[in-house]
């Protein structure tokens, strides 16, 4: 029992708490120690956190700062979803390890501030750390590394949650005795972190993991390895944006005299600056730089009042999370913006370009002529005369007396081989100007957007052009033809009944004509020549002319039908490349123009400290 109370009473002189319990020999027999047994209880609930909300309590009312961030946040979660099937996870996973970590300070008690305390070896941060808990909790000492994880102080209960976060055991967590100093640093949570350059890489890794989780950190230099390029290079410079949640101690300032102290500060802050890290001089927001002497103690109640003032902000921890937001946007920014576009959109010069590439390919123009051709020859033969009527009958009938026709008939009727016939081309629609077609409208959609967007885009379009060419084929047979080729009884203009009148008169002029020379040969009719020779010249010079005047009114509305036969298969040709093509490029381009907008959101804030300097 004597071993105990000895173990014991060493526990609690070392400073572990403030308070003090009864000895067990002084409350005597097994009463005293069931109240020993309570005091331990009670001291695990003080450093565990238990009895308490455990690390998580109602969240207050939010800060504008803290509904600003909530958007963004927001925003970054929206993107992350939007993003998800054209990014591929390793890209969005920083934004997403954000969101996590986000998700899980903000469920922690907001009543707390987590420091860290990272520095390089010999840089005194443990010693630092005691002078700040005001009793000895990290070990100091010559041997390197002397800390090897992460140990914890707490000014108040209720963290217990913020340091299961970051797997900190119950054995190296900590409690300074109450003293009007630690009533200063009360919602303070210090973390003594190993040696950043350890040969140990375990130790690194704790460094590492623990900066990742932290609300603030103070780094920890001295005269002789404050410009450690593993200092800058490693942490600094890539956490320059963390300015405001930064203090940088120059310690050991005691082994230099005034002046040197304030060179090598001045040398100090011109690193940071060379860094990227804004100081915080003159009321500007940014990293606090200060010299300071653990050793001795100077110093240390002004960064203590510092960081006491810093936590009773409150507001460390948004600071932190809003720079981590600023780091994944400053990251994700070529992913998202495109620097110069005006706008994902696909321009009507490029939808006119596209529409009559289409129209070419399915040969609308052609289509239009041969329908504007068939259209007056379908006048011809309605209003020539009908000599040519006959004639053309007549010609007709003889097209299988033709070298062809009579080919023809001979493979018909078995008597030798058929002629060979030009082959058919199996696409009528040049594949060709397409594709062209797709590519350039393509092209013309993606100028300026960030590669992974732009790819999505080219990948829609080419996905729509794989049946576009069949698709434009039938059209063309289809439509085509019937576009082409006007019907036996195509729309007549209404002289159309007029000049079939007048033909035919020019023909009964001729008959008649004709008819009275006939009998007047005959004997029948008294002989007079001139009468029916003017008839029938009449006739056979009114007859053409007839044909020539519908000729020249037929124009108009061949023309018309024409163009509007080019116009339907046009429109159908651009119909089928508007839901092949177009209409999944404005889609990509749509839901870029989303998380364009998403980004913004995110963006947003994100200049609100000059971070990067010229």
């Amino acid at each position: 029992m004597t071993a105990l109370t000895d173990r014991t009473d060493d526990r609690w002189d070392d400073g572990l708490i403030a308070r003090s319990r009864p000895r067990p020999a002084e409350a005597g027999g097994e009463d005293a120690a069931e109240a020993g047994d309570e005091g331990d209880e009670a001291l695990v609930r003080a450093v565990s956190g238990a009895g308490s909300d455990g690390g998580k309590s109602s969240a207050p009312p939010l800060s504008p700062e803290a509904q600003a961030l909530r958007q963004r946040l927001d925003a970054l979660r929206q993107l992350v979803g939007l993003s998800r099937t054209r990014l591929d996870g390793k890209t969005l996973a920083e934004a997403g390890r954000v969101l996590d970590e986000a998700a899980a300070r903000r469920g922690l008690s907001p009543q707390h501030t987590v420091v860290a305390i990272a520095g390089a070896t010999g840089s005194g941060k443990s010693t630092l750390f005691n002078s700040l808990a005001g009793v000895q909790i990290s070990e100091t000492g010559l041997r390197r590394p002397t800390t090897a994880a992460p140990i914890a102080c707490s000014w108040s209960d209720g963290a217990a949650g913020l340091l299961d976060r970051l797997e900190i055991p119950g054995r190296l967590r900590r409690r300074p005795r109450e003293t009007s100093e630690a009533e200063m640093l009360r919602g303070t949570v210090l973390v003594d972190l190993p040696d950043l350059d350890s040969a140990v890489g375990a130790h690194r890794d704790h460094v590492d993991r623990v900066l990742a989780l932290v609300d603030a950190v103070v780094w920890v230099v001295d005269p002789e390895k404050y410009a450690d390029a593993v200092l800058h290079e490693r942490y600094l410079r890539p956490l320059a944006g963390h300015a405001e949640v930064t203090f940088v101690v120059l310690n050991q300032v005691d082994r230099l005299s005034g002046e040197a102290a304030d060179l090598v500060l001045d040398d100090l802050r011109r690193l940071l600056d060379e860094d990227g890290i804004a100081l915080g001089e003159h009321g500007e927001p940014g990293a606090t730089v200060l010299g300071l002497s653990a050793l001795t103690g100077d110093g240390v109640g002004e960064l203590r009042e510092l960081l006491g003032q810093f936590t009773q902000e409150k507001g460390a921890a948004t600071r932190r999370i809003s720079a981590d937001v600023d780091r994944a946007a400053v990251r994700l920014r070529p992913l998202y913006v495109a620097d110069g576009h005006a706008g994902p959109e696909i321009g009507e010069t490029a939808r006119a370009e596209f529409e009559d590439r289409l129209a070419e390919a399915v040969g609308a123009g052609a289509a239009g002529l041969a329908a504007e051709r068939a259209w007056r020859r379908n006048a011809g033969k309605a209003c020539g005369t009908p000599w040519l009527r006959l004639w053309r009958w007549y010609e007709n009938r003889r097209a299988p007396r033709t070298l062809a026709g009579l080919a023809a008939l001979a493979a018909i009727g078995g008597r030798g081989q058929p002629v060979a016939q030009a082959p058919v081309e199996e696409e009528v629609t040049a594949r060709q100007r397409v594709e062209q077609a797709v590519r350039v409208v393509a092209d013309e959609a993606v100028a300026g957007l960030p590669e992974p967007w732009a790819q999505a885009v080219r990948e829609a379009a080419v996905r729509g052009a794989d049946g576009l060419p069949e698709a434009l084929d039938e059209i063309a047979v289809t439509l085509g033809a019937a576009v082409s080729v006007p019907s036996a009884k195509p729309p007549r203009p209404a002289w159309w009944p007029a000049a079939v009148l007048g033909q035919a008169a020019m023909t009964l002029l001729q008959i008649f004509g004709g008819l009275w020379l006939v009998g007047q040969i005959v004997g029948v009719l008294e002989p007079e020549l001139m009468p029916p020779v003017l008839l029938m010249v009449a006739g056979i010079i009114g007859g053409p002319l007839v044909e020539w005047a519908c000729s020249i009114a037929a124009r108009g509305p061949a023309r018309r039908y024409g163009q509007d036969a080019e116009r339907k298969l046009r429109q159908a040709a651009a119909g089928c490349g508007r839901a092949r093509v177009l209409e999944p490029v404005a889609a990509e381009l749509l839901r870029y123009r989303e998380v364009r907008e998403q980004y913004a959101a995110v963006a947003a804030g994100g200049s609100r400290l000059s971070t990067t300097r010229q």
